[in-house]
């Protein structure tokens, strides 16, 4: 039995991190969380890796918070993996390099929370998602409560906040909050066929989108009007762009090359 909390695998030019306490649903360790923060890390450093995928192993992507230790920590042990914690989650938003979470089972809590903090969400047909803190008399952690209202709004997330209810993947592509949705059986395949076709694009120009895009949740429309004007006369100067004008005339499929 594999007792790494995190799998990883590079295949090409996407890393595969896979979530590993199935006997827990994936439930969160400290071990696991840094695994990420440190594997983002050096993918991010690392040129050839193009996308990241993000998965658990077993029945479920992550029930997120153990409930088997919860009631036991103090306030400052709470504290402090809640720091670790959110360096994971603003690790995973500064990279450049685009994060798909491919989920399957439930996502419930943090580990929905999770989940939204990657830049696609792609989920097998019968997953379910809940944010269950309410349930166990807490508040969300791990970004929910910023990245939800920004998707579907205020009122309807707070609902789903409020009451912990398990809503449908189904509902969840309907609200926008899901990218795409395949059956169990074929969603390794659709997930990894997508991230090939990240990567083989042009992924300076993928990389830049992310930023301007997270940035605009915050930012003005001037400020985002010049962060664009900023980094498209960046662009224009990038191989992949020259090599895209040339694949449009030549009416041929473009070979990008990532700079």
């Amino acid at each position: 039995m594999n007792d790494q909390h995190l799998i990883c695998e590079e295949r090409g030019p996407i890393l595969s991190l896979m979530l590993n306490r199935p006997e827990s649903l994936n439930a969160f360790s400290e071990e696991m969380i840094k695994g990420i923060i440190d594997e983002l890390k050096k993918a991010n450093e690392n040129t050839s890796i193009k996308v990241i995928i993000l998965s658990g192993s077993g029945r479920s992507f992550s029930a997120g918070g153990d409930v088997k230790t919860m009631g036991t920590a103090s306030p400052v042990e709470v504290y402090e993996h809640l720091g670790l914690l959110n360096e994971c989650i603003l690790t995973m938003r500064k990279i450049d390099k685009p994060i798909i979470a491919a989920v399957h089972g439930f996502a419930a809590g943090a580990g929905f929370n999770l989940a939204l903090a990657c830049d696609l969400i792609i989920a097998a047909e019968d997953s379910k998602f809940a944010l269950s803190f309410s349930q166990v008399g807490l508040i969300s952690d791990g970004g929910g409560s910023y990245f939800l209202p920004r998707l579907i709004g205020p009122h309807l997330a707070k609902q789903l906040f409020f009451t912990g209810e398990a809503v449908s993947a189904e509902k969840m592509h309907q609200l926008g909050v899901v990218n795409h949705l395949f059956p169990l059986e074929r969603l390794q395949e659709e997930v990894w066929k997508l991230a090939m076709k990240l990567a083989h694009g042009p992924s300076s120009a993928i990389g830049m989108m992310k930023k301007i895009i997270d940035h605009s949740l915050t930012a003005t429309l001037e400020e985002i009007l010049e962060q664009e004007r900023t980094a498209q006369a960046l662009m224009v100067s990038s191989n992949d762009h020259k090599e895209g004008v040339a694949a449009f005339k030549e009416k041929r499929k473009p070979v990008f090359l990532g700079n």
